[in-house]
């Protein structure tokens, strides 16, 4: 099996439009929730979101080609231009073999935006089908790894993942294995999204998935709280550049840390709820522990689902007891949803992009906005609350988790030549 390594980052989110902006929202614990700017949202059960902010496509592409891009795609953009030139690909693209170089890229819902703006038009323009010729192309997950390979010319491996929430990262773990296995060189992996939208807000809202606490937006993500009340919806984007060992270092790549293990199961127990004990949660750790020749005391650091619902916040931490035993008491675990919301499909990947973070600069992210703690969490564990905490980070796992339960795992370690 090749080794795999992490030269290239970007990030655009809630709390940060690069990823040095992000690493600084994630540091100094700041909340990306406000009240909702891209419709009026007075009269929904929840009027507040993590969107991005200060967001001008025509500063990052020709507003012609921005035009032709669902609000996810411009995400997908910005992050991958930015993990590719930190990574050097961009000075380089002569030198690569682009049939070896691919794109897989995630998202669970897509272009929610430009399908609404067109239904929405349809109706009030009398049933008349005039649908924008752009409309598919925008609204299709897979189109984002099209215009990334095409803007660069990449000819390797080039797909879409969607696995709900889970999305991005399995979009990570297939380029793993695709590089690891040999098949191509580099790999643009990670994931966006953009579903801050009527439909999107709406339809959440309906299955009572969101928080409602309109009144004091900025805390109410509060994963681990005894009082949360649902998720926070959030926005943006999330690429990391994964690539084969020996080809970075011929070329002289940076390497911000080591993809050493994955995993993935199903819960195959219920459409939108966790296993109550986290039977599965529990085996896909395992699994990517195993994967990764590690053990549990080799982990420094857990970033979880940790979305601030109800069920599914005690149950992921059940199944790191069951997996870590003693040693879930000697690292950190946080929820970096506490500030950036919930990005969905996009999740995956600026959550390993904050393991990485944490590996690099030797610091754990918080879990934000905690006041009363739950009864039913055992309270030896270190959640990380309120404020960052300075240790060394040797490893640390990313645990993703998605509607129709599906469950990812991925760990990342400090690159030792």
């Amino acid at each position: 099996m090749k080794r795999v390594v992490v030269t290239g980052l970007g990030a655009i989110t809630p709390i940060g439009n690069s990823v040095a902006a992000y690493l600084d929202g994630l540091q100094s614990g700041r909340s990306g929730a406000n009240i909702i700017t891209r419709f009026d949202a007075s009269n929904f059960k929840t009027n507040f979101a993590c969107e991005v902010k200060n967001f001008d496509p025509d500063e990052f592409m020709d507003k012609k080609e921005a035009r032709k891009m669902d609000l996810f795609c411009q995400f997908a953009m910005v992050a991958a231009d930015e993990a590719i030139a930190k990574a050097g690909l961009d000075q380089q693209l002569e030198q690569l073999d682009l049939d070896r170089v691919g794109v897989i890229w995630g998202a669970g819902i897509g272009g929610l935006r430009s399908l609404e703006k067109e239904i929405e038009e349809f109706i009030t323009g009398n049933g008349a089908p005039r649908y924008n010729p752009f409309m598919i192309p925008k609204m299709i997950i897979d189109i984002a790894a099209g215009m990334i390979s095409i803007k660069y010319g990449f000819r390797g491996i080039n797909y879409a993942t969607v696995s709900a929430c889970a999305s991005s990262s399995h979009a990570l773990i297939n380029a793993f294995d695709y590089i690891r296995l040999g098949k191509n060189d580099i790999i643009v992996t990670g994931g966006s999204e953009a579903a801050i939208t009527k439909a999107g807000v709406g339809g959440f809202n309906a299955m009572k998935a969101l928080s409602t606490r309109n009144d004091d937006f900025l805390t109410a993500s509060r994963p681990f709280d005894a009082e949360r009340d649902g998720f926070v919806l959030g926005e943006g984007g999330g690429a990391l550049i994964l690539e084969e060992l020996e080809h970075a270092q011929k070329r002289g790549a940076t390497i911000y840390a080591e993809v050493v293990g994955g995993g993935a199961t199903s819960d195959a127990y219920h459409m939108t709820a966790p296993h109550p004990e986290g039977i599965s949660v529990s085996k896909v750790m395992r699994i990517a522990l195993e994967d990764a020749g590690m053990t549990a005391e080799d982990i420094d650091y857990i970033n979880v689902h940790g979305t601030s619902t109800p069920l599914g916040d005690v149950a992921e931490l059940k199944a790191i007891q069951q997996v870590f035993g003693e040693q879930a008491y000697q690292m950190n675990i946080s929820s970096t949803k506490s500030m950036t919301g919930h990005l969905l499909g996009a999740a995956g990947a600026i959550e390993a992009i904050a393991c990485i973070l944490a590996i690099n600069h030797n610091f754990v992210p918080p879990t934000i906005n905690h006041f009363n703690d739950d009864a039913e969490i055992d309270g030896r564990l270190n959640l990380t609350f309120n404020e960052a905490q300075q240790r060394p980070v040797r490893a640390a796992m990313s645990n993703t988790f998605g509607f129709g339960g599906h469950n990812s795992t991925v760990i990342f370690k400090r690159f030792e030549n």
